[in-house]
């Protein structure tokens, strides 16, 4: 990664580390977005009494620790393996992946560019950083909100074409929902009626997708920007439809499926 932040970590913050070397009552870490050394003492490895170090650590491998003291005077980091859980070491090391895909976005760049990388890196990097901790997190602005990289401080050409690259390589995200629906009808006309009720439920959200399940069962998706969109969508659905059914005296259930 070309990510190197300024100064020191803070206490409390979770970083990503390489393992360096393994001692008898320590660990000693890279922490790479700092560029710093770190240590991690043999009792914040992991609860309870540890006979061999090298059963929780190997040399070279990726960890995600906390910080827990730190001496910029002496130059020491204090690091924790044990106090970081399970939560935050998928949600960290998810973050370092979303970076590692913005820096192959810039590496792309370069290559079109025929610029230098690591040159590139420094010239846009430290425009985006001061409005945001990481990358990605620009880069997913630009997708979802149409933020604008000029506006960062990036010159207008640069802007553009990497813009374009965004775009093409990060998609907007996605939430599904999805409804198992049974419909009875009594009408005479009652296959006429359902279709009526789905094209209710087309006024709404014209790409929710529908199949039939059989036995008067239908599966609806419906696929909005986030959860609060589509929960909105689906309940105005329900409404439209549960309205033209009762209306047709017939019956109507919703019922939420697990993808």
């Amino acid at each position: 990664m070309f990510l190197r932040r300024e100064g020191y970590p803070e206490e409390g913050e979770l970083v990503f580390c390489t393992v360096t070397k393994i001692q008898y009552h320590a660990v000693s870490v890279h922490i790479d977005e700092y560029d710093k050394p770190g240590l991690i003492h043999i009792s914040e490895v992991s609860p309870g009494r540890i006979r061999n170090i090298r059963d929780y650590v190997i040399e070279g491998k990726k960890i995600v620790c906390k910080v827990i003291r730190v001496n910029p005077d002496r130059g020491h980091i204090d690091l924790s393996i044990r106090r970081v859980n399970d939560s935050q070491r998928r949600s960290k090391t998810e973050a370092v992946k979303q970076e590692q895909k913005a820096e192959k976005i810039i590496l792309v760049l370069a290559e079109r560019l025929k610029k230098p990388a690591e040159a590139l890196y420094n010239e846009i990097a430290p425009l985006i950083m001061r409005e945001y901790l990481w990358l990605y997190q620009a880069f997913e602005d630009v997708v979802e909100n149409n933020a604008s990289l000029e506006k960062l401080g990036i010159r207008r050409e640069l802007a553009r074409q990497l813009g374009e690259l965004i775009r093409e390589k990060i998609k907007p995200k996605k939430v599904e929902i999805i409804t198992k629906i049974m419909i009875k009808s009594y009408d005479e006309n009652g296959l006429e009626v359902v279709k009526q009720a789905f094209e209710k439920a087309k006024e709404v959200e014209p790409w929710v997708r529908v199949n039939y399940l059989g036995g008067g069962a239908y599966r609806m998706v419906i696929t909005a920007k986030d959860y609060k969109k589509a929960e909105h969508i689906l309940k105005q659905i329900q409404n439209r439809m549960t309205d033209f059914i009762e209306e047709k005296k017939g019956e109507i259930i919703f019922k939420r499926q697990e993808k």
